[in-house]
This record gives C-alpha cells, sequence and structure tokens, in this order.
C-alpha cells in the first residue's frame, strides 16, 4: 500500500543520506484515521438523532408478541387515535367531519395504501374498529396496527 523510496547508483549509504532523501520525498501514503473519526462522530450523531424523528404523539400502546413489519421507501402515513378520541393524521389533529375527506385526499396523492393506526389502549376497541372502517372507505386497505413489542403471548408467557 505505501510507497517506498528507491535509491538510484551513486548515492551513498549514510544516514545523513538517507534521512535527508526521505525529507525531500513526497509522502505517498494517505493517513485515514481523521477520516475514521469523522465517520464514527457522524455515526453517533445519525443513531441519536434517527429515534426523534419519529412521529411524537403520547400514546400508550397496548403490547403484544407480534414481529415489526418491513419499512417502505416511502414515508408511512400514520393515523393516531388517542386516549381522550382525538384523530391525528401524522401530527395534525383532524376533525372526525373532515376524517374520510382528509384521508381520501392523501390517498390520492400517495403510492402506497399502506396505513398505521396507532390507537392509544385506553380506548374501547368499538372506537378503534369505526375508525379502521373509515380508514377503508377512504381507499386505504393495508392497515397496520402498531403497538410495543414485548408484551404476553396467547400462550401465557411474555415475548
Amino acid at each position: 500500500m505505501g510507497a517506498g523510496v528507491i535509491k538510484k547508483d551513486g548515492e551513498g549509504g549514510g544516514k545523513r543520506a538517507r534521512r535527508r532523501n526521505r525529507r525531500s520525498q513526497p509522502m505517498a501514503e494517505i493517513n485515514v484515521t481523521p477520516f475514521v473519526d469523522v465517520m464514527l462522530v457522524l455515526l453517533i450523531i445519525f443513531m441519536v438523532a434517527a429515534p426523534l424523528l419519529t412521529v411524537g404523539v403520547p400514546v400508550q400502546l397496548p403490547e403484544t408478541a407480534a414481529n415489526a413489519l418491513p419499512t417502505e421507501q416511502e414515508e408511512p402515513l400514520t393515523v393516531t387515535l388517542t386516549a381522550d378520541g382525538a384523530l391525528q393524521i401524522q401530527t395534525t389533529e383532524v376533525a372526525r367531519e373532515e376524517f374520510i375527506a382528509r384521508l381520501r385526499g392523501i390517498a390520492g396523492e400517495r403510492e402506497s395504501d399502506r396505513v398505521f393506526l396507532r390507537a392509544d389502549g385506553a380506548n374501547a376497541w368499538n372506537r378503534v374498529a369505526e375508525i379502521m372502517g373509515a380508514m377503508n372507505a377512504a381507499g386505504f386497505n393495508n392497515i397496520g396496527l402498531v403497538t410495543d413489542i414485548g408484551g404476553p403471548t396467547l400462550d401465557g408467557s411474555d415475548g
């Protein structure tokens, strides 16, 4: 990898001659240590910043033993149903009367029909099913329920 110094015929072999020739020759080796340091700092910055880029509506999600869904190219559409019954699309609060119309408008702009529903565990199942039906009526047929991992399984063990 590194470049060496080749002596020409007639050059002396003393220490002074070697020292002088080495100083006059340009260094042909690349020092990668600063590059690696910068990359590690950037990696740490992105690892810290990435969790902060998700939708930040405070919701107490139920825990299940289900695995996480694979990621997509397009930013996922998230609908949130809070404990007090308020609806949010991404981080924008939407009135119930405008919910289906807003979703239909969004469905026309998106390639994917996938939507994630984040419903607080304090909501009754009929309210969650009502929201899922509204999303289906608006054109989103691929609905994923967001839960926290590590919850109990049906066999009684903790996941």
